[in-house]
């Protein structure tokens, strides 16, 4: 990893303070219209289950212990939110073959149906809100928010 500067020059702070304020609007917003899609999914289903329903269907099939690390949660927060996953009937626990202590985790079909009816819904919104942006714009800024995402990827932890 390389060194990144901890202060921003005086000539450049508006152009930082511009970009981290629309960030925080944006990860605002994205966590209302995450709130919206987690209830479309189920009515009963919190914003962080959904996330870890979505990672469960990327990963499956998938292991507690690993979900509590990507997540950056205990054990225990993860079993409290798997076993509503559960029985809102969006996952099934298989036992792991190789070790008889640990459980697999994937969607069921009916967390399949709806995750991708919400997943269709979250994509035409997004659609509608860029149909007017053209093609290369849409583009650029997908290309921009990959190079963000790598770079927040290697950054590790921030700076409280």
């Amino acid at each position: 990893m390389t060194e990144t500067p901890t202060t921003v020059p005086v000539e450049d702070f508006e152009a930082y303070s511009a970009v981290e304020h629309q960030l925080g609007v944006l990860f605002r917003r994205s966590r209302a219209l995450s709130g919206k899609i987690s209830r479309a999914v189920h009515p009963e289903l919190e914003v962080a289950a959904y996330s870890l329903l979505v990672r469960i269907e990327e990963v499956a099939p998938a292991r507690s212990s690993d979900l509590a690390a990507y997540f950056g949660v205990g054990k225990a927060t993860i079993s409290r939110q798997l076993k509503v996953l559960e029985e809102l009937g969006l996952i099934q626990r298989e036992p792991n073959p190789l070790d008889g202590r640990a459980h697999s985790l994937n969607l069921t079909d009916e967390g399949h149906q709806r995750l991708d009816h919400a997943r269709s819904a979250r994509q035409q919104r997004l659609y509608a809100l860029l149909a007017t942006w053209p093609t290369e714009d849409v583009q650029l800024l997908g290309g921009m928010l990959a190079r963000f995402n790598a770079l927040t990827d290697s950054y590790g932890e921030p700076n409280a």
